[in-house]
C-alpha cells in the first residue's frame, strides 16, 4: 500500500510524542527540561532499536537549525545591551578570568587525552559558558535569589552569554582556516566588531521608528510574524557578510530589546521557541551514541571533573580579583560549576562544521548530566567550605583578601576629566563607524548600479558627492559635538596644566575629519593632494554653516537616544501615572470625621503620645473640642476627657477601624456635628519643588512646628508613608499631606514658596 503521508510529518510526531513523554516524566523528578528532550532524542534516534526511529534525519537537521536560530533569538530578546553595561565591574571580570583560565585549561586538557587541535579547542569552548537553567533552578529551590551574591553569579551569566557568542563566530573562522592564524583571527574580530557596531546603531535608529509608524496595525498576530520575520533577515545578512547564523538572530533578538514591544514579542514568540527549542535537543539526542559514550567513558570523568573543580577555582580566583569578600567570591565560583545549553550548541557547531570528533558531543552530554545533580549539592556546601577554609588558611591570608576586598570597592571616584574624554572617544567611535559604513556601502553597491548610466568617472563623482552630503553631518559630529563650552572654560581656567590636554583634544578631532574626508575621496580617486583640499575646504564650510549641521545632527542624536531609551521612558510614563493614581486615590480618601470620647473609655487622662494611635490605626487627630474651647493640632502630651468631641483625620477604612474601636470600649453618645469654629481647620497637599526648596533636608518635626499642624502622609518615588515620625528628613519632589489652621497654612505655603 502506498504511502501518502511524507515521512516529514511522521518524523515529527515520533519526535514530539516521545518529547512529550520525556518531558512529563523529567517534571516529575524535578529534573532540567533539556536532558529529557535529549534522552528523547536518543530514544528516536539511530542507536536504539526498541522504538520506531526518525526515517529522514536531514528533515529533523532542518527543523534543528531553526530551534537554533529561535534560541538565540528569544536569548537576544533577554539580553538588552543596557543590561550587559549595568553589569557592573566584579560580575564582568570575574566572567572574563573564569572564561580565559577554562578555555585554555581545557584546551590543554584535551591536548593531554591525545585530542586533535581542533577537538580540544572545541572542548574548551564548550566548556566556556555555565547554565543559566539549571542555576536558576537550583536558586529558586534553595531559596537564594534574593542573596546577594546570586546578582553576581547572574551578571556573570550575562556577560558569558555574550562571549560565547563570540566565540562560535572565532571557533567557525578556526574551523575553515583548520589553524590558529593570530593575524586572521584579529581581523576576524575587527570585522565582527564593526559589524556589530553598525547593526546596533543602525537597528536602534531604523526598527523602533519602525515599529512605532505602523503600531496601529500591530496587534499580537502581525507582531509575531513581524519579529520572526526581521530575525530571519538578519540571520540572512549575517550569513551573507561570513557570520554565524547563530550571531545574526542573537543581534536582532537584542535589537528588538531596546523596543516597547521587547515583553510583548517575548510572550508571543514564546510557544514557537519552545517548539523548535524541543526539536533542535531532540536532534542532539539522536547524536548520542552509548557505545561511544562508554568508550569515552574515561574522559566524561576527567572533563567532568574539570568541569567541577576547575569552573569553582577559577570563578572563585575571578571574584576575588574582582573585589569580592572571600565567602561571596566561594559562593560565586560554586554556583558556576556546570556546563549546559550553550555547550551542546558549541559541540553542535563543531560537528555541523565537521571539524571535531564524534565521541565529543557526548562527552559534553554526560558531563552536563552529572553536573546537573552536582550543582544544587555544590552551592548548598559553599558556606561550610568557606568556613572549613578559615579554618585551615592562614590568618594574614584571610586579613589580605578582606583588605584588598576593602580597598577595590572604594576605588570608584571619577576623574574630572573621565566625562570629557568618554565622551570624546565615544564620539569619534560612533561616527566613525558610521562614516566609514556609508563609504563602504555606496563603494560596493551604488557605484556598481550606477556604472550602468554614467561612465565609471561620472560614477565615481556621483558616488563621491552622494557621500559626502550623507557623511558631512557626522564629520562635522566628530569635531562639533563636544562638551559645552563653559565646561570647556572651567578647565581652561582652572589650571594651566588642563590647556595642553584641550588643545591636544581639539586637534586630535580635526586631524580625524581630515582623515575621514581623505578616506571617503580616496575610495573613488586615488589623488591625495585633491582630497586635502577639499578635506580643507569641507571643513571650512562646515564651519560657516555649523548651525545648520548643529541642527541636523541634534535631530538626529535625540532620535537615536529616544529609541535607545524608549522602553525606560514608557516603563517611567507608567509607573508616573500609577503613582499619581494611587496618590490621587489616597488623596480622595483622606478627610477629617468628628468623633466624642466615651464617657468610660480607659484611656480618659491619657498622653496621647503614650496611645500611640499613629501607629495602631494610621489616623491623626485635627483638634479637640472641649465644651467651648478647641485645641487645634494637640501634641504628644495633650489628653482626653469624657465627651470631648475629636477631629479624626484618616481614609474611609482608618476611621470606621477607630470608630468600630471606641465603640467597643464605650457607648458613644448621639454625635452632633455642628461643631463651632473648626471650620478653620483644613486638609491640604503641598508639593516640594524638584529643583530647590529651602524645606530640602529639613524634617517632619520641623514641618509641624512651622506649619503649626500635622503631616498626614508623604508621597515619594511611588510610595506612601502614613504618619510619618517627626525625625524623617524632607526630600525634593515629595507630596505632603498637611492638617492645619487655615491661615497659618496659607502663610507656611507663601513663606517657603510652595504650593
Amino acid at each position: 500500500m502506498e504511502d501518502h503521508l511524507p515521512k516529514l510529518i511522521t518524523d515529527l510526531g515520533l519526535i514530539l510524542c516521545v518529547g512529550a513523554v520525556t518531558t512529563l516524566i523529567f517534571k516529575r523528578i524535578n529534573q532540567p527540561l533539556v536532558l529529557g528532550y535529549i534522552i528523547a532524542g536518543f530514544l528516536v534516534g539511530p542507536h536504539f532499536d526498541y522504538i520506531p526511529s526518525v526515517a529522514e534525519e536531514h528533515n529533523v537537521e532542518i527543523w534543528a537549525k531553526i530551534g537554533v536560530i529561535f534560541l538565540l533569538f528569544s536569548l537576544g530578546l533577554e539580553f538588552s545591551f543596557k543590561k550587559l553595561l549595568n553589569v557592573g565591574g566584579s560580575a564582568s571580570i570575574t566572567a572574563i578570568v573564569e572564561i580565559i583560565c577554562i578555555v585554555v585549561v581545557g584546551y590543554f586538557v584535551g591536548r593531554w587525552m591525545n585530542w586533535s587541535t581542533m577537538d580540544s579547542i572545541f572542548l574548551g569552548g564548550l566548556l566556556a559558558s555555565s547554565s543559566t537553567t539549571i542555576i536558576i533552578r537550583a536558586f529558586d529551590e534553595l531559596g537564594l535569589k534574593r542573596k546577594k551574591f546570586a546578582n553576581v553569579v547572574f551578571g556573570i551569566l550575562i556577560v558569558e552569554d555574550i562571549v560565547v557568542i563570540l566565540l562560535m563566530v572565532m571557533l567557525s573562522t578556526m574551523a575553515v582556516s583548520q589553524q590558529f592564524n593570530g593575524t586572521e583571527m584579529f581581523s576576524s574580530l575587527l570585522k565582527l566588531g564593526f559589524f556589530l557596531a553598525i547593526w546596533f546603531i543602525g537597528g536602534i535608529f531604523i526598527i523602533p521608528t519602525f515599529l512605532r509608524s505602523i503600531k496601529k496595525y500591530l496587534d499580537d498576530e502581525t507582531l509575531l510574524i513581524i519579529s520572526i520575520g526581521l530575525c530571519l533577515a538578519m540571520v540572512y545578512v549575517a550569513d551573507s557578510v561570513g557570520f554565524s547564523i547563530e550571531l545574526g538572530a542573537f543581534v536582532m533578538g537584542s535589537i528588538l530589546a531596546e523596543t516597547v514591544y521587547a515583553e510583548k514579542i517575548e510572550h508571543n514568540f514564546q510557544s514557537v521557541k519552545n517548539l523548535f527549542a524541543t526539536i533542535f535537543f531532540i536532534s542532539i539526542g539522536m547524536m548520542i551514541d552509548p557505545v561511544s559514550m562508554y568508550e569515552h567513558k574515561w574522559a566524561i570523568l576527567i572533563v567532568t571533573f574539570l568541569t567541577i573543580f576547575g569552573k569553582l577555582i577559577f570563578t572563585t580566583l575571578g571574584a576575588i580579583i574582582s573585589g569580592q569578600p572571600l565567602k561571596q567570591s566561594i559562593q560565586v565560583g560554586m554556583s558556576m560549576a556546570q556546563i549546559g545549553e550553550f555547550a551542546f550548541i558549541v559541540a553542535g557547531l563543531g560537528l555541523t562544521l565537521g571539524v571535531t570528533s564524534d565521541f565529543l558531543f557526548p562527552v559534553a552530554v554526560g558531563v552536563s548530566a552529572i553536573t546537573t545533580f552536582t550543582t544544587p549539592y555544590l552551592i548548598k556546601s559553599s558556606e561550610p567550605v568557606y568556613n572549613f577554609l578559615i579554618k585551615i588558611l592562614p590568618t594574614k591570608f584571610i586579613d589580605g583578601i578582606n583588605k584588598y576586598s576593602s580597598d577595590t570597592q572604594h576605588i570608584q571616584d571619577e576623574n574630572k576629566w573621565n566625562s570629557i574624554i568618554r565622551q570624546t572617544i565615544t564620539t569619534i567611535f560612533i561616527n566613525g563607524i558610521i562614516i566609514i559604513a556609508i563609504t563602504i556601502i555606496i563603494r560596493s553597491y551604488v557605484l556598481f548600479l550606477l556604472t550602468d548610466w554614467f561612465s565609471y568617472f561620472g560614477a565615481s563623482l556621483a558616488s563621491l558627492i552622494l557621500t559626502f552630503i550623507l557623511c558631512i553631518p557626522f564629520i562635522w559630529a566628530i569635531i562639533g559635538n563636544r562638551p559645552k563650552r563653559d565646561i570647556i572654560r572651567e578647565f581652561w581656567d582652572e589650571s594651566n596644566y588642563n590647556r595642553a590636554p584641550i588643545i591636544a583634544i581639539i586637534t586630535i578631532r580635526l586631524a580625524l575629519a581630515i582623515v575621514a574626508v581623505v578616506f571617503i575621496y580616496n575610495q573613488f580617486f586615488s589623488s591625495k593632494i585633491a582630497s586635502i583640499i577639499l578635506a580643507i575646504i569641507l571643513l571650512a564650510t562646515m564651519y560657516f554653516l555649523s548651525k545648520y549641521f548643529n541642527k541636523f545632527y541634534n535631530y538626529i542624536q535625540t532620535k537615536f537616544i529616544y529609541n535607545l531609551n524608549e522602553r525606560e521612558i514608557m516603563r517611567k510614563k507608567i509607573e508616573d501615572r500609577k503613582r499619581l493614581e494611587r496618590f490621587q486615590y489616597s488623596w480622595d480618601n483622606t478627610h477629617i470625621s468628628d468623633m466624642i470620647i466615651p464617657q468610660n473609655a480607659n484611656f480618659i487622662g491619657v498622653p496621647l503620645g503614650d496611645l500611640d494611635w499613629r501607629t495602631k490605626f494610621q489616623i491623626n487627630i485635627a483638634y479637640i473640642k472641649r465644651g467651648d474651647r478647641i485645641l487645634q493640632m494637640p501634641n504628644s502630651e495633650s489628653t482626653l476627657y469624657p465627651f470631648d468631641k475629636i477631629g479624626i483625620i484618616g481614609t474611609d477604612e482608618q476611621i470606621q477601624r477607630f470608630e468600630k474601636y471606641l465603640q467597643i470600649i464605650g457607648e458613644t453618645p448621639p454625635e452632633n456635628n455642628e461643631l463651632k469654629n473648626t471650620d478653620n481647620i483644613t486638609l491640604d497637599k503641598v508639593v516640594i519643588p524638584k529643583n530647590h526648596s529651602p524645606l530640602n533636608q529639613k524634617t517632619i518635626g520641623w514641618v509641624k512646628d512651622t506649619s503649626k499642624g500635622i503631616v498626614v502622609s508623604i508621597e515619594r518615588d511611588g510610595q506612601i508613608i502614613n504618619n510619618p515620625d517627626r525625625n524623617v528628613a524632607i526630600e525634593l519632589g515629595d507630596y505632603l499631606t498637611i492638617v492645619a489652621d487655615k491661615k497659618n497654612l496659607k502663610t507656611f505655603i507663601q513663606e517657603y514658596n510652595l504650593k
